[in-house]
């Protein structure tokens, strides 16, 4: 979701007249697109900030369309949760909700902003008067108040984006969560679940269909959660149908689903429409029933277990990526045990593992960390081991077999792409294939990839 919302920020800058640059020492705006899920993400932005403040102490630049010479500003942007906002505000010349994106042209233009500070709803510890000169221009909404929320996300998300692929389009269907899943930020960065109209999603698919992109992806933190705001039938399997009935020769992909909400309609859509590619991302977060529950994740792997038998049952190929976090509070090694049997069970191609970080705002930010940091990664480099020998096994099935290729780039000698079940394939070949969709025939299995050979028409 943060690289669709870069797409949008780079839309709007280059609107207002900033031209993209290579090189940050040239540079007079520096967005910073934050993402506050792990506190290593927090981490990685304070260590920018050395060279922030030198660029700006050496590098005043002249750029007389912005008011004459002047040192390069920089913006923060993107999930930032409350309780940063106010360490982050001296280090910043901005600090701006992603959900203004349509209202950075006036917050970039002190004047402007000045005269239009009726129309903004400030957060009640936040008065009017200390707005421009505690706050330097930076604002953050009451994401709490659904008011405010629903109507910013429904503005931010009719930019059009500058998309950085010529072949890969991302789009998302909607924004924020209502889980409050315990150890997750989204709600309290992003706000309660939006979804878009399904006419502003078709419209948005069409026009890339006729622009000749071959994959599209439908984003969402709860993404199978989508329900049409101006008809509440029009569910996410019945959104998937309509998408593959445009005209076009494009893939369709989504991510991230919860398992809670992939009904066996859904399961069908995907069996039954062509376009739909065969590639599932289900967070599972944990193989112990305790944890899940201690997680707020509404189901048990039992339940987790016979969802996965249904759709590799009804979807041919399918393959099946997942999301978990090894050392939250309270994990013994018992229950970690449980996951690495889950994990062997249920035989995924690709996880996410993730070490627990406590995340400020959280349910689980109260409980005690109790797992060391050396006992996190060690567990991490366990469960990453079992995942490397399941996806080797299932990659090996993979043999022989003549699949479609997304060709998306060329390395070393060899065009590199995605099978419809998104497993990662390099071949040769002697001409440049780049956007284009061959049938590659499978001759090696690798843990995180396939190697295959060209077949000629």
């Amino acid at each position: 979701m943060n690289k669709s919302d870069s797409e949008r920020i780079a839309a709007v800058l280059e609107n207002i007249g900033y031209k993209k640059t290579s090189n940050i020492s040239e540079a007079n705006l520096i967005v910073v697109n934050m993402c506050s899920v792990r506190q290593s993400a927090i981490d990685r932005v304070y260590g920018l900030l050395p060279k922030f403040k030198k660029l700006k102490a050496q590098n005043p630049n002249a750029y007389p369309d912005f008011g004459g010479k002047e040192k390069p500003k920089s913006l923060l942007t993107g999930c930032v949760l409350r309780k940063d906002l106010r360490k982050f505000e001296k280090h910043f010349d901005y600090i701006l909700s992603i959900k203004t994106l349509p209202y950075w042209k006036d917050f970039l233009n002190p004047a402007e902003l000045a005269k239009k500070q009726k129309f903004f709803n400030f957060p009640n510890r936040v008065r009017k008067s200390r707005f421009l000169s505690e706050l330097k221009g930076s604002y953050y909404p009451d994401l709490r108040n659904p008011q405010i929320y629903k109507k910013l996300d429904k503005d931010y998300l009719k930019i059009k984006p500058k998309y950085f692929s010529d072949l890969s389009a991302l789009v998302p269907i909607s924004t924020g969560c209502n889980n409050f899943c315990t150890y997750c930020v989204v709600p309290y960065t992003r706000g309660l679940e939006s979804s878009r109209p399904a006419k502003d999603i078709l419209e948005q698919v069409e026009d890339l269909a006729n622009q000749g992109f071959k994959e599209i992806w439908l984003l969402g933190q709860n993404v199978n959660s989508y329900q049409s705001p101006t008809d509440h039938s029009l569910n996410f399997a019945k959104l998937l149908k309509l998408i593959n009935d445009i005209p076009g020769n494009f893939w369709i992909r989504f991510t991230s689903s919860h398992p809670k909400d992939f009904s066996d309609e859904l399961i069908n859509t995907i069996a039954e429409c062509e376009k739909v590619t065969e590639y599932i991302n289900l967070p599972v977060q944990s193989g112990d029933d305790k944890i899940l529950k201690k997680m707020q994740r509404p189901y048990a792997r039992e339940q987790y277990e016979n969802l996965v038998k249904k759709i590799k049952k009804n979807i041919s190929n399918v393959c099946l990526s997942t999301d978990v976090i090894v050392g939250f509070p309270g994990e013994t090694k018992k229950q970690f045990g449980n996951t690495v049997k889950f994990f062997k069970k249920i035989k995924f191609d690709m996880a996410y593992i993730a070490k627990y970080s406590p995340r400020p705002q959280t349910a689980a930010f109260k409980l005690k960390d109790n797992v060391s940091k050396q006992e996190k990664e060690k567990r991490r480099e366990f469960l990453t081991q079992v995942l490397r020998k399941t996806a080797l096994e299932n990659n090996k099935r993979q043999i022989g077999k003549t699949l479609e290729v997304l060709v998306e780039k060329e390395k070393n000698g060899f065009m590199i792409g995605k099978t419809r079940n998104y497993k990662t394939v390099k071949f040769k070949s002697n001409k440049n294939l780049i956007g284009q969709r061959p049938k590659v025939e499978i001759i090696e299995a690798l843990p995180w990839g396939l190697k295959g050979k060209l077949k000629t028409p």
